[in-house]
């Protein structure tokens, strides 16, 4: 749970002018300095707080309405339902529970999608539970963990959610074979260079439970479509 109180209550505060108003938001003039600073503060606020409501296990479930109607009321001094000390214990209490149902929830379909992947022709499962699928075979040798390669990469979850990818930036990418996931450390050890492959990394071998910024939740399992460039040397680093 990251920040959950924090940026609920900045939420609510951001949309507590325009929630609570017949027809939606009013027309704020900015007619002085202190005006304009406070809706600059705004929006600031609201973008950084929207993202953080999205990326939120049930945040995208909140009842905007409600949150604001209860930053009005607290703020004015007036009675709320629930007071701060029971907010502060229900908050924590609801993000715990979400993230853990997410949690199952992806490690069910995570489970559920290797499973049936598995089966596929041309697709092979390692002791770890790792699978790949070669796209290309390369002829170079296999870097060891302590190497260094550069990488094409492409990034999805398992239903087909995009979330990194070089491709689309254009750019390889360097980094320490032992540097990165599990799943990948694995996988870039059995490649010859010049291979491209198809990976299907369980969550145990990604981020686990804890998932990944906005967009990897927890336990998800993913796909990465990799190709090994080169071992990078010394003399070319």
């Amino acid at each position: 749970m990251k920040n959950a109180i924090l940026f609920v209550a900045v939420v609510a505060m951001m949309i507590a002018a325009t929630s609570c108003q017949p027809g939606g938001a009013p027309d704020v003039k900015l007619e002085t300095r202190v005006d304009s600073a406070s809706y600059a503060i705004g929006v600031l606020v609201g973008a950084n707080n929207k993202k953080q409501l999205e990326g939120a296990p049930g945040g995208k479930e909140m009842n905007i309405e409600a949150m604001a109607q209860a930053f009005r009321s607290s703020s004015l001094g007036e009675e709320v339902k629930i007071s701060e000390e029971d907010a502060n214990a229900l908050i924590q209490k609801f993000f715990m529970e979400e993230n853990d149902r997410e949690a199952q929830e992806n490690l069910e379909a995570g489970n559920k999608f290797l499973e049936e992947n598995g089966k596929r022709e041309g697709v092979t499962t390692t002791e770890s539970g790792l699978q790949y699928e070669v796209l290309t075979e390369g002829s170079g040798e296999k870097p060891a963990a302590t190497d260094q390669v550069r990488v094409h990469y492409h990034g999805t979850l398992i239903d087909g959610t995009v979330f990194d990818s070089s491709v689309d930036r254009g750019e390889p990418t360097v980094f320490g074979v032992n540097r990165v996931i599990p799943g990948w450390t694995e996988a870039l050890e059995l490649m010859p260079v010049g291979s491209k492959w198809k990976v299907y990394i369980p969550a145990e071998l990604a981020y686990g439970e804890r998932g990944a910024g906005a967009n990897i939740g927890p336990n998800s399992a993913l796909v990465f479509e990799v190709e090994l460039l080169e071992i990078v040397k010394d003399d070319n680093k």
